[in-house]
């Protein structure tokens, strides 16, 4: 599957605005964004729901745009799973099987196979309103893959499960798509759920696509700002660089001169540098060496596996630390001085293309 300069108006927005994308077969890809960021419209348009204003949507080299849904060899999985309520699960798994030249009895094997698969096997005279949002989940996804799909879209369909439900599903997805072996086109605006599934994650903003990348890449090497503040959580801090030196490019913190060993080593003027909660190094106050900056704790909390640490730092800026809980208590109290440790390799530096929306959302903080 390959996209190439899509581009889809409505009226005076345009909703996707150039966007080339290549997504190999067998591949999990994922569409990640807040909402409005274009990534559902573009799954659309490789349905067919929509038609795109300009640009090709190439399926094994053939060009779809223009194509009929039912005629493209794809197939839709919506976040409310579309089941037919008053058909069993059966029939629902089988309803495209309608329109194929099958016997009864291949039409069987192949729903038994399908529900097998996705592990429903005995669940076949039910109606889907004696299933749990889960089962309800498998059936739409065997209802999809039935017909052997060269690629199956998925719109959030774990949006309205609840969050254990939705991490063991997670895995049970991924886990499928490795043994179907086709390409799952995934949207989501969930960064977790992009993190855990993914072979590689295109993170788009205002219709365009910001980076494509393994999610290791897309988290540990943010491309610009934006992308760095959207996936996951991250300390984002306006600074000034002066360029290349000791192994990295040197920037100002207020009074404060620090090394990033990371990004864009030549920046030079205004800039952004970023570091992780996980990366971050808390001593005690007064203690000396590179990239280190006096601080004060703000507020600790509690969330299970790590502690949040929230510091002001002494050139006014915010930063949130995360400790590993090892089960001693809270390592520290609010009001108590610490010098923060911005370790070069890693800090990172952007250049600087306006303060970025904060969407991002971390442990104890609610998602926008």
């Amino acid at each position: 599957m390959r996209l190439v300069d899509l581009v889809k108006r409505f009226g005076d927005v345009t909703a996707v605005d150039g966007v080339s994308l290549q997504m190999p077969p067998g591949e999990f890809f994922s569409m990640l964004g807040p909402s409005g960021c274009g990534k559902t419209t573009t799954l659309r348009l490789i349905a067919g729901f929509e038609r795109p204003n300009e640009g090709q949507i190439l399926l094994d080299g053939v060009d779809m745009a223009q194509t009929p849904p039912h005629k493209r060899n794809v197939n839709t999985v919506f976040q409310n799973y579309a089941l037919f309520p008053h058909l069993s699960v059966e029939d629902n798994v089988g309803f495209g099987l309608k329109y194929k030249t099958l016997t009864k009895q291949e039409s069987r094997e192949k729903i038994g196979r399908a529900l097998e698969l996705v592990q429903l096997s005995g669940y076949e005279r039910r109606r889907p309103s004696q299933l749990s949002g889960g089962q309800q989940q498998r059936v739409a996804l065997a209802r999809a893959l039935i017909l052997n799909p060269d690629v199956l879209l998925l719109d959030e369909p774990l949006g309205a499960l609840d969050a254990k439900l939705r991490k063991r599903l997670q895995i049970e997805l991924k886990a499928l798509q490795e043994e179907v072996g086709i390409t799952f086109i995934y949207v989501t605006h969930d960064q977790e759920e992009a993190l855990t599934m993914s072979d590689r994650i295109a993170v788009m903003s205002q219709g365009r696509v910001e980076q494509v990348g393994s999610p290791e890449e897309i988290y540990e090497e943010p491309a610009t700002a934006y992308v760095a503040d959207f996936l996951g959580v991250s300390n984002l801090m306006p600074a000034t660089a002066s360029g290349m030196g000791d192994g990295g490019c040197r920037v100002r913190l207020g009074d404060f001169s620090l090394v990033a060993g990371k990004g864009e080593e030549d920046t030079m003027g205004d800039a952004k540098i970023v570091i992780r909660p996980e990366r971050v190094l808390l001593e005690e106050q007064g203690t000396a060496g590179e990239n280190r900056v006096p601080g004060m704790v703000e507020r600790v909390v509690y969330v299970g596996s790590v502690i949040q640490v929230f510091v002001n730092l002494a050139p006014g800026e915010r930063l949130q630390a995360w400790v590993q809980n090892t089960g001693a208590g809270l390592p520290f109290a609010s009001g108590t001085p610490v010098t923060v440790h911005l370790p070069q390799e890693a800090l990172r530096v952007l250049p600087d293309a306006g303060t970025p929306v904060s969407v991002g959302a971390g442990f104890g903080e609610e998602e926008t």
